[in-house]
């Protein structure tokens, strides 16, 4: 894996650790030419990080800021030297806890969240999250990732997906409070 564009373009990033699912460099290309001007001086979450490589790809575009959540040891540790190699520790946090409450305990308003859970994350821990990162994201954008094979979006009432890319088994939904 390697930072696609900006001013860490072309680095690689440290291995991706067993038992995570990172979007695949094709997939955050797309992602990114999707939300276009949307990144540049945006305050951004990076929930369920794993390598970070999707808030990595946001500071590289010209995000101000980020912070990345994981429960998982090694995939925390991995965020931080991707973070290293990119040379943006000091414009990021990582913490390490379950998503529902990372978001809970502060953090925002942001700009744009990124949620990528695992397939099988539960559905009612994952409306959960998706309720919280809602309420950190007033007038901005979240981008949920959900397998394609997956029909039910979690997507809250008062907003909704303006666009939907599809990439492998992977179903990017990029939505906005309804207006």
């Amino acid at each position: 894996m390697r930072v696609i564009a900006g001013s860490a373009k072309g680095v690689r990033l440290a291995p991706v650790p067993a038992g995570t699912r990172p979007l695949s460099d094709r997939a955050r290309e797309g992602l990114f030419s999707s939300l276009g001007y949307l990144v540049e001086g945006a305050r951004c979450a990076d929930v369920f990080a794993g390598t970070g490589a999707v808030g990595i790809e946001a500071l590289s575009r010209g995000a101000t800021s980020c912070l990345f959540v994981d429960s998982s040891g090694p995939a925390t540790r991995t965020i931080r030297a991707n973070l290293a190699r990119t040379r943006f520790e000091d414009r990021s946090r990582v913490i390490r806890s379950e998503a529902a409450r990372a978001l809970s305990e502060g953090g925002g308003p942001f700009d744009l969240v990124f949620l990528d859970p695992p397939y099988r994350h539960p559905r009612d821990a994952l409306d959960q999250v998706v309720a919280r990162a809602v309420t950190l994201a007033p007038g901005g954008t979240m981008v949920i990732t959900r397998p394609q094979r997956d029909p039910n979006d979690v997507i809250p009432v008062h907003w909704t997906a303006v666009k939907v890319l599809s990439y492998g088994d992977a179903r990017i939904l990029i939505c906005r409070e309804a207006r």
